[in-house]
């Protein structure tokens, strides 16, 4: 089928046929046939680079063109960022949320297509975002992920949610790895749409003994080391390929790339460029040494390193001048890195409490999936790594030939539907049990289990802790949310950690810093760090030292839950008190990623608490809401009123500060060359000369009520500075 053909607008086909696409791929006309165009609801479940995003992008401009619009989801911030490129530039208004989980976003409606996670999606829901409800086309990217204990009850309610508002909506889900798409299709009342054909041919073998045996054939390798994976690394290098190595844990990944570095060699100037990119944010010895690898054309990729050092990788080897990339299999997880050759050398992986487990087959095909770079490549090979020659026939039965995993409800717990219960009574959803019920019966845990009695007492169990807590009243049969738990639905938290965070803080004889952010770390929406026998020790002598401005005593049950939110504590406190990431990232063996994964996560629970404050503890709101900005900017009190200025960070505030300059009337007063000789020439000037145009402005000011996100940023700028 020819894309002219097509009711797609000229400017969309002009668009595909300078990008060299006239014809589309079989599942695509499979897709049409189906009813893309008519409105149909579709379950795509096809093979990774068959051309799914294409058929949204169709569809979503075949709305756009009758006046509809388009919401987009999808799992990761990352691939919100490359779907929005992605969809960007094509004669339609794109827009992207990603962030702040309390803001309504109402100028996002002005656009054709919105992308955002299904986290922020629900988000909007609950703040009653106006444009939700002009939503025509609903596209849900990675759809499997409703399988996930994590996140899969957030993105079965938000789908849920959006069909249950806008009955007409057309809904076009999308999946390379489900074991049991037909029950998923009929759900979403959806035409199932499969097939096995890739553009690119994927073979998919098993190494052991220097040969990859595929089912047909065996194929050599040349040994060039003594590590498998190098050779087949080298093996399609060699050949003009690239690769891309999953590995289990992030210092594997990063010993891979040292070695697969020096066995390279490469030197060219685009390597150079990104390599010096890469050093320009170095802070830790992990950011030096991912520059030299990249600079001989080898790189790891984990979620330790900052946003902006993955960004460069991913265009270094996008654009094919790094050759290789080794990584934990986040990667796998929808970011669009294709490669000549995919290297599973790691099919088992450490689990608390379990040891190391096979990972599960969806994951296999995620990353077996990468392989293969269409128009590029002739083939795709993906290749396990055998330990023994008993594991060659295992692991073609355990992955090659098995199908990924059924996918599961996972909406059938008090945990996962505490947060979803008080959201749909706070947002008008429902107004009493009766409807409450009716809404779960068209969730897909009661398509599952039709017969089911779990849910009736969950929503029992949830209804009884929201009324025990305050968070919603019952009269006359007439369910609403009080003041507090509509707060807690806006503010996107966890009722349970809502609950204690109010607890502890009315039962605190005296405000801590410590103990607040102890506090927050022992909540259910707080990531914590994982404690090794060795911390204890550490542990314990802050306990004695720092016991007394504690909130919560070690309790005689569940002291690793304990020792976690501690050790979480104690590296925001360092960030708070202006440690450098270096110190931290060796003290915590943490990397810069994690650092401030911690913190966003942090803050955005300060700025709940913040908001809490004046309900329940109006003594410790000042102290609160100063901690925010200390947390939020990485400094002590002190430094407050110099992070307010723009182009002011710790850093630079405390050289300021170190100077005797304090406030910002002391830079003022200090004038430019005196900034210069602290800060350097080119920040004073940017201090002094960028922003004569206005007037003292706040930075990081929010209204005295406490309303507005903590990302809202505002600036004292200088502009009545005198050169």
């Amino acid at each position: 089928m020819k894309i002219e053909e097509l009711p797609i607008s000229g400017h969309l086909k002009a668009y595909y046929s300078k990008s060299g696409i006239s014809d589309l791929y079989p599942p695509q006309v499979e897709c049409i046939r189906k009813g893309m165009f008519d409105k149909k609801n579709l379950l795509v479940a096809i093979p990774t680079a068959s051309g799914k995003t294409l058929v949204a992008e169709m569809a979503m401009h075949h709305h756009i063109g009758k006046s509809g619009k388009c919401l987009y989801i999808v799992p990761l911030k990352a691939l919100a960022s490359e779907k929005f490129e992605e969809f960007s530039g094509k004669n339609v208004r794109v827009g992207i949320s990603t962030g702040d989980l309390d803001r309504r976003d109402e100028s996002l409606g002005k656009n054709d297509i919105i992308v955002a996670t299904s986290e922020k999606v629900d988000s909007l829901i609950r703040n009653t975002a106006p444009w939700i409800k002009d939503i025509s086309l609903l596209v849900v990217d990675e759809v499997h992920l409703i399988d996930s204990p994590d996140r899969g009850a957030t993105l079965e309610m938000v789908i849920t949610k959006m069909r249950y508002r806008n009955p007409d909506m057309q809904v076009i889900a999308l999946s390379a790895t489900i074991g049991n798409p037909g029950v998923l299709a009929r759900w979403m009342d959806a035409e199932l749409v499969t097939s096995e054909w890739r553009p690119v041919d994927l073979r998919q073998g098993v190494f052991f003994n220097g040969k990859i045996r595929f089912h047909e054939v065996c194929r050599p390798v040349e040994t060039v080391s003594k590590y498998d994976d190098l050779n087949l690394c080298m093996d399609t290098i060699t050949e003009g390929g690239q690769c891309l190595v999953f590995v289990s844990s992030r210092k594997n990944a990063e010993a891979f790339a040292k070695r697969a570095a020096s066995a390279f060699k490469l030197e060219n100037s685009e390597l150079k460029e990104l390599s010096e990119r890469i050093k320009k944010l170095a802070e830790t010895d992990n950011d030096t040494l991912l520059a030299a690898c990249i600079g001989s054309g080898a790189a790891f990729h984990h979620a330790g390193l900052k946003r902006e050092a993955r960004a460069i990788i991913e265009e270094g080897f996008r654009k094919g001048h790094i050759r290789c990339i080794s990584s934990t299999p986040t990667l796998a997880a929808g970011l669009n890195l294709p490669a000549r050759r995919v290297i599973i050398r790691d099919y088992r992986r450490f689990t608390s409490g379990e040891g190391m487990v096979p990972i599960p087959v969806r994951e296999y095909h995620q990353m077996a999936g990468r392989a293969g770079r269409p128009h590029l490549d002739p083939y795709g090979e993906a290749v396990l790594i055998a330990k023994d020659d008993q594991d060659v026939d295992a692991l073609f039965e355990w992955y090659i030939d098995a199908p990924p995993e059924d996918v599961y409800s996972q909406c059938g717990t008090e945990t996962a539907l505490c947060t979803h219960i008080l959201s749909l009574i706070a947002s008008g959803f429902v107004r009493s049990r009766e409807e409450l019920s009716r809404f779960m019966d068209r969730t897909f845990f009661l398509y599952q289990h039709k017969q089911s009695r779990v849910i009736p007492r969950v929503i029992a169990q949830v209804i009884e802790f929201l009324l025990t807590t305050e968070m919603i009243t019952e009269n006359a049969g007439i369910l609403s949310a009080t003041e507090f738990g509509s707060l807690i639905s806006q503010l996107y938290i966890d009722p349970r950690g809502a609950d204690a965070i109010v607890s502890g803080m009315c039962s605190a004889e005296e405000y801590s810093d410590i103990g607040l952010l102890q506090l927050i770390c022992s909540t259910p929406d707080m990531y914590t760090l994982y404690v090794s026998n060795k911390d204890i020790p550490y542990l314990d002598r802050f306990l004695g030292e720092r016991g007394d401005e504690l909130w919560l005593p070690l309790p005689a049950d569940e002291e690793e839950a304990y020792y976690r939110g501690l050790k979480t504590t104690m590296l925001l406190q360092d960030w708070a008190n202006e440690l450098s990431d270096t110190m931290i990232c060796e003290r915590y063996s943490v990397g810069p990623g994690d650092i401030y994964s911690m913190v966003d996560s942090v803050n955005w629970l300060l700025h709940a608490t913040s908001r809490l404050t004046p309900m329940f503890s109006p003594r410790f709101r000042d102290q609160v809401r100063k901690f925010e900005y200390c947390m939020k900017y990485g400094v002590k009190r002190e430094l407050l009123p110099l992070v307010k200025i723009r182009n002011i960070g710790r850093v630079r505030a405390r050289r300021l500060f170190n100077s005797g300059i304090t406030s910002p009337e002391d830079l003022r007063s200090a004038g430019k060359d005196r900034v210069a000789q602290i800060l350097g020439k080119g920040i004073a000037d940017q201090l002094f000369n960028s922003v004569k145009r206005q007037s003292y402005k706040n930075k990081e000011e929010p209204e005295e009520s406490g309303e507005g996100p903590v990302t809202r940023k505002t600036q004292y700028t200088l502009s009545h500075f005198e050169e």
